[in-house]
């Protein structure tokens, strides 16, 4: 392991409770705003000091409230860049990157780190380059130059695609991922996007009202996100109430219906989730009578709601996903859902 957090800090009504490891490459910190994503990121910078807890970077203790240590962020060898780029608009690609080696007096060690660090960022030939001239994917890249400069045994990356629109936003995805990746150390990740948490992340953490819920490899996580806010953060759009009634079999009186279960079924069970790609009219397992309601037309895909034909009045609609490429039935009379796509949730 790499870095270990065991965090607590009260903020008025708010409590933050964060505990979580690294193991190299790169961690999604995945939850809604307001859940504690940007606080966690600012206790272990060392910008915001915890009331209690434990912040261990490989094997180096920032943090210990009992011990009463507590480095300060230019001691922690932490790189954090946040939401604002904060290029300075008056000075060049060199000129802002050496700004993160200001401590550095060797004239030899500065060259030869902006030398590196421009070759991997890929930003050779824009050393003249103010921000007002680069690309949105250039400025992003200049602004990781200046911390990686440093050479930080931790990048932590705060929203660094929000304020980008969805083309470029994606573009960027697989760039920074690759880079990150020859960067080879470990790297935080906040963001609210499941998409993003996907595209970017080797693990995931999912964080709700200021503690994590559940911390597994990004796949494993959304084909079992245990939890019923884990569920919603990965995208699942269709979640009810359910109670086991056998080893592999569910009730769900929301939805009128008992569903097959490729996994066991524990007692506590709280819910399930079925994902609105799920849904299939060829499926014979778990095949109800459904009526039709709604839909909604995206550029590849089509939406459409409905209700299983014993479904209790009042209750929210159900979301079926499908490719317009695809032959199936647009409003057929029954749709099944495999057993294997079953989400058992068991946690809030």
């Amino acid at each position: 392991m790499s870095l270990v957090v065991e965090i607590q800090k009260k903020l008025g009504a708010f409590t933050l409770n964060a505990a979580f490891e690294t193991d190299r490459g790169i961690l999604g910190l995945l939850g809604a705003s307001g859940c504690g994503k940007s606080m966690t990121l600012k206790c272990i910078a060392g910008v915001e000091t915890p009331d209690s807890g434990h912040i261990e970077l490989d094997g180096t203790v920032l943090f210990d409230a009992k011990a009463g240590i507590n480095l300060p962020p230019q001691a922690r060898q932490v790189g954090y860049l946040f939401q604002n780029n904060a290029l300075f608009p008056n000075m060049t690609v060199r000129q802002n990157i050496l700004c993160g080696l200001h401590r550095e007096k060797s004239r030899i060690v500065r060259e030869e780190r902006l030398r590196t660090v421009l070759q991997l960022m890929q930003l050779e030939g824009l050393e003249k380059h103010r921000p007002h001239q680069l690309s949105g994917g250039q400025a992003q890249r200049t602004a990781l130059a200046r911390i990686l400069v440093n050479e930080p045994r931790l990048l932590m990356l705060d929203e660094p695609f929000s304020a980008l629109d969805s083309h470029l936003r994606e573009k960027l995805q697989l760039e920074l991922r690759r880079l990150l990746t020859d960067y080879g150390r470990d790297v935080i990740l906040v963001t609210h996007s499941r998409d993003e948490a996907y595209h970017m992340c080797g693990q995931i953490a999912v964080m709700h009202q200021g503690s994590i819920l559940t911390q597994q490899d990004t796949r494993a996580l959304f084909a079992n996100p245990i939890s019923i806010h884990a569920a919603m953060l990965t995208g699942c759009k269709n979640i009810a109430g359910a109670r086991r009634v056998g080893p592999y079999e569910v009730e769900v009186p929301e939805w009128g219906i008992r569903l097959k279960t490729a996994c066991p079924v524990a007692p506590e069970l709280k819910a399930v989730g079925i994902r609105a790609h799920s849904f299939r009219p060829e499926e014979e397992q778990n095949a109800a009578a459904v009526q039709w309601i709604g839909e909604m037309e995206e550029p590849f895909e089509w939406i459409t709601e409905f209700r299983f034909v014993p479904q209790l009045a009042g209750t929210p609609a159900v979301w079926r996903r499908f490719s317009k490429n695809s032959s199936t039935e647009k409003y057929p009379n029954h749709l099944g859902v495999a057993p294997e796509n079953i989400l058992l949730l068991y946690q809030d």
